[in-house]
């Protein structure tokens, strides 16, 4: 590999490392609200989940939905608790309490030093309720919105800066399905309005719900030739899993994510072509993870319950591998991808667990997230890499190597991360860093683990890193040791500095 200071993608934006957080399962009851826990604070509000949400440091969490947003009435959510409905909460179909809304997520919003990316329903909503909430949320006083707002105790305005329309309109499942046509009409309509109340809002359309539909990708083609002036993001969703048990395939599946956003590019760009636009449109990947292990224990949940253990996948190693590699994939397209958020945060399909009045602790797919998540801000470079490759199920010329490199300029520091997806044997791997004179490894952080189901648990946390990686620089050379089926982080910095 050549690693070389001039041979950058981009700046990296922090918000691809955002998360989501949904009304949906135990994300919000049991998951960040629990007032009976020993640790509630004040508001309701875990502390102990507080603490892990900012050991990731997340910059941006989408709320409240998913498919829940569809079918939401935000006015549920805000006023006096004792006075909020009980709703039928149709895309999970459970009971909706409404005890947390927007203002009480926009308080834990604050406590874990995060923004907040809103999404509106234009499934049996629209423009309306749209500029209406964005008027609560961000105008300063004096209106009927903004007014009541102060009424229910908050007297500045919440500024909220990312909004998305809507949710995965394309999807049949979702209340309100909507064409390409009909979706791209009510979201220039939509975000037109927004932006009258608020001209320094983003606005994220909704892309295909994932590669497999069959409208993709004219359903991103229609929606951008109608909306393209009124958004700023187009988004994509994404999740993997291995119910083949072919771990060589399933580890090879960011192939799908690479064409995928790729595909989604083009996209943007020819629409930006064909109207001859100066604006270009960036990518909020705003849903993405490992999601198959729960399927069959949701099917054997009875409905309208309150915050019914749902979505709980139990995340094992080679799950953590492949999103490592995921967040690899992002930053390898840090010039379009601008946003992406791991679905979900807390309980539901997360590297975050807790038991109702319980502990909580870290799942696999923590490791990887957290780490890339802190090392991971500066400037993307590319990475010139020769990798020996594979074949599996539905792929071939696979990297056994993953890589990606960001390049921390104030800091003198170089951050590498790396999987090697080979299952039985190491890989030495040699970098030319001549570009970085003066610079030693600082530290070599591995994830590995001789069982590739390994799972975390409470009080048992199988699978963790470690910092005793091999990696050394001699003479403009760095030598590395990539221990089989392993994560890696490798942190140069210039002792000169």
């Amino acid at each position: 590999m050549v690693l070389d200071k001039s041979y950058s993608i981009s700046e990296i934006d922090n918000r691809i490392y955002g998360s989501f957080i949904e009304h949906l399962g135990r994300a919000v009851y049991g998951g960040i609200y629990e007032p009976d826990h020993p640790e509630a604070d004040d508001q309701g509000f875990r502390k102990d989940v507080i603490d892990l949400v900012k050991e990731l440091n997340v910059p941006i969490v989408r709320y409240p939905g998913g498919n829940m947003v569809s079918a939401y009435n935000w006015e549920d959510g805000v006023g006096p608790k004792s006075q909020r409905p009980k709703r039928l909460e149709l895309a999970w179909r459970t009971i909706e309490t409404n005890q947390i809304g927007t203002n009480e997520f926009m308080d834990w919003a604050k406590k874990v030093n995060t923004d907040v990316m809103m999404a509106v329903n234009l499934g049996t909503r629209g423009i309306d309720a749209a500029r209406n909430l964005i008027e609560y949320t961000n105008h300063s006083g004096g209106t009927y919105w903004s007014d009541l707002r102060k009424e229910h105790g908050y007297e500045d305005p919440h500024n909220i800066k990312t909004w998305c329309l809507g949710n995965e309109m394309d999807g049949p499942w979702q209340v309100g399905q909507k064409t390409a046509y009909e979706y791209g009409r009510i979201a220039k309509e939509t975000g037109k309005a927004m932006k009258l109340v608020d001209p320094s809002i983003e606005l994220v359309a909704c892309g295909s719900s994932n590669t497999g539909m069959p409208t993709f990708p004219e359903y991103e083609a229609t929606t951008l030739d109608i909306a393209y002036e009124e958004i700023d993001f187009i988004s994509l969703h994404q999740y993997y899993g291995n119910r083949s048990d072919d771990t060589a395939n399933y580890l090879a599946k960011t192939m799908d994510m690479d064409h995928f956003i790729k595909t989604v590019t083009s996209t943007c760009d020819y629409i930006k072509a064909k109207h001859r636009s100066k604006k270009t449109i960036n990518l909020s990947f705003d849903e993405w993870n490992v999601w198959y292990h729960s399927n069959d224990a949701d099917k054997q949940i009875d409905a309208w319950q309150i915050a019914p253990p749902q979505l709980e996948d139990v995340y094992n190693f080679e799950d953590a591998l492949l999103v490592g590699s995921m967040l690899i994939t992002f930053l390898n397209h840090a010039d379009r991808v601008k946003m992406a958020c791991m679905a979900q945060l807390v309980n539901v399909i997360a590297p975050i667990m807790t038991e109702n009045n319980g502990r909580s602790w870290k799942q696999t797919i923590y490791y990887p997230y957290m780490y890339t998540s802190l090392y991971g801000r500066g400037t993307a470079l590319k990475p010139i890499l020769s990798s020996p490759k594979y074949d599996s199920k539905d792929f071939t010329d696979v990297n056994y190597i993953d890589c990606a490199a960001v390049y921390q300029k104030e800091a003198e520091e170089v951050v590498l991360f790396l999987v090697n997806k080979n299952l039985q044997e190491s890989i030495s791997v040699t970098t030319d860093v001549r570009s970085f004179e003066g610079y030693q490894v600082l530290e070599h952080v591995v994830l590995e683990n001789e069982d590739l189901k390994a799972t975390n648990k409470p009080g048992s946390e199988k699978v963790t890193p470690h910092k005793g990686g091999s990696s050394k620089i001699n003479d403009g050379v760095l030598e590395t040791r990539l221990t089989k089926a392993s994560w890696n982080m490798i942190r140069l910095r210039n002792v000169n500095a």
